[in-house]
C-alpha cells in the first residue's frame, strides 16, 4: 500500500516473529519496548535457540510450528525473520490470516515463487514491506529527499561500488546446502542494489550487461563478486559493483559503500566505506555478523567502526538504522504513519534484476529487460 494511502488510526497490535536467528532476536526486543506491542509470540524450528530468546524478550507465547503462531487469536502483524531459502511458507500462512507483515530481504529465492508471494500480497490487500534497513540511515534520507526536491536536476548516472568482508557469505552459506541462488548480488548486493533504484525512482532498466568471477569462494559455492550496467528506459546509466569477498582479516565486518549519482545540474557523492572510524588493538575483534555457531578463521585487529549495516551495541542495546527501521514498521502498523520501507513490489523487482545480473553474466551476453520469468530456468 503506497504510504499516501495510508489511514491514521491508533491501536496495541499483536505481534509474531518467524525466526529466533540474528535478526530476529534484534525486532524482537525492539517488540518488547515498544508501547503499541502489546503481545509478542515467537517461532523457531530450534526449540532451544527459540525458548531462549523467548525468555530474554519476555515473550507471551513460543512454538516450533509457525502455523500455530500465526492462528493465535492475538497476532495482528509478522515480521518473516528465516533465513533466506525460507520466507515463503510463513509468509503465505500469515497472508491467510490477514496479517501486515515485514519479510526480510529477499522476498524469496527464486523469481516465480517471489512473483507468486507478491500476488498473494497483493490478492489479499495486507500491508507488506521488505527489510531494507539502508533505507532508514540519516545519510540516505537527506540525499532521497534533495532527489525528490530537484536539487541536481535530472539524475544521468549512477554508479555503486560495495565491498564486503567474506565472513558474511561464508557464514551464509554455512547454514544451507541451497546455494544456487545465493550470489553476492541476490543476498547482499540487493541492499545497494535497492537504495539506487530508489534514488532512481520513477525509471525502469530495459539493458542489462553483467560479468562475474568466483576464485576466492569457489570452494563455497558461490561467486566473489559481480559488476552489471544497466540503461534505463530515459537512457540513464546505472553500474552495479559488488564484490563480498575481501580478506577476513579486513577492518570492514561487512558493508563498505560508495555511491555517485550525477545530475543535469549537479551531483551527490557518498562515501560509506568507514575508513573515518577506525579502530586498532592488541585485542581481536568481533566478527560483525556472526549467525549461531559461526566462527571465522582468522582474527581480526583492526575495526572500521560502523560497518555493521544494523547499527552498533551501546548497554547490550543496538542503536542504529535497524533500531529505526523496526520501530517505524511498529508505528507504521499502530498508527498509520508514512514510512520510507520497501514495499512488495520493490522486493520482487530487486529479486528479478538481481538475479538477471547473475543471468546475464552467466551467458556472457546482455540481456533486454524485462524478462520473461521462464528465461531464469532455461
Amino acid at each position: 500500500m503506497a504510504s499516501s494511502q495510508r489511514k491514521k488510526t491508533k491501536r496495541e497490535i499483536g505481534l509474531a516473529i518467524i525466526g529466533c536467528g540474528t535478526i530476529g532476536r534484534i525486532r524482537a526486543e525492539f517488540a518488547r519496548d515498544y508501547p503499541g506491542i502489546a503481545w509478542l509470540g515467537l517461532c523457531d524450528i530450534k526449540e532451544e535457540l527459540g525458548r531462549k530468546l523467548a525468555t530474554d524478550a519476555k515473550a507471551d507465547f513460543f512454538t516450533t510450528d509457525f502455523r500455530e503462531l500465526l492462528k493465535r487469536p492475538e497476532v495482528d502483524a509478522a515480521i518473516i525473520a528465516t533465513d533466506e531459502n525460507f520466507h515463503t511458507g510463513p509468509t503465505l500462512a500469515a497472508l491467510e490470516q490477514g496479517h501486515d507483515l515485514f519479510i526480510e530481504k529477499p522476498l524469496a529465492t527464486d523469481v516465480k515463487e517471489s512473483a507468486r508471494m507478491l500476488k498473494a500480497i497483493q490478492d489479499s490487500g495486507v500491508d507488506a514491506v521488505i527489510g531494507y534497513t539502508q533505507r532508514f540511515r540519516r545519510r540516505f534520507l537527506a540525499i532521497k529527499e534533495r532527489l525528490v526536491t530537484g536539487q541536481i536536476g535530472e539524475v544521468t548516472s549512477v554508479v555503486t561500488r560495495a565491498f564486503m568482508n567474506r565472513m558474511a557469505p561464508i557464514a551464509t552459506v554455512e547454514k544451507t546446502d541451497q546455494r544456487d541462488n545465493l550470489t553476492p548480488m541476490v543476498v547482499s548486493g540487493t541492499h545497494s542494489f535497492d537504495m539506487s533504484m530508489w534514488f532512481m525512482e520513477g525509471k525502469a532498466p530495459v539493458s542489462l550487461y553483467a560479468r562475474s568471477t568466483d576464485k576466492a569462494l569457489k570452494d563455497w559455492g558461490i561467486k566473489d563478486a559481480t559488476f552489471g550496467l544497466f540503461t534505463m528506459d530515459d537512457g540513464t546509466l546505472f553500474s552495479m559493483n559488488i564484490n563480498w569477498a575481501l580478506p577476513t582479516v579486513w577492518p570492514g565486518p561487512v558493508y563498505g559503500l560508495e555511491i555517485g549519482i550525477v545530475g543535469t545540474k549537479g551531483v551527490i557523492d557518498v562515501e560509506d566505506t568507514h575508513r573515518d572510524l577506525i579502530l586498532a588493538s592488541e585485542i581481536a575483534q568481533g566478527a560483525g555478523y556472526k549467525p549461531e555457531g559461526f566462527e571465522p578463521e582468522q582474527k581480526r585487529y583492526v575495526d572500521f567502526l560502523t560497518s555493521y549495516p544494523p547499527g552498533d551495541v551501546w548497554n547490550g542495546q543496538i542503536w542504529g538504522p535497524i533500531r529505526e527501521e523496526t520501530n517505524t514498521w511498529f508505528a507504521r502498523v499502530c498508527t498509520g504513519l508514512e514510512t520510507p520501507h520497501a514495499c512488495a513490489e520493490d522486493g520482487h523487482r530487486n529479486l528479478v534484476l538481481t538475479m538477471a545480473m547473475d543471468l546475464s553474466s552467466k551467458r556472457g551476453a546482455p540481456l533486454a529487460l524485462p524478462l520473461d520469468l521462464d528465461e531464469f530456468y532455461q
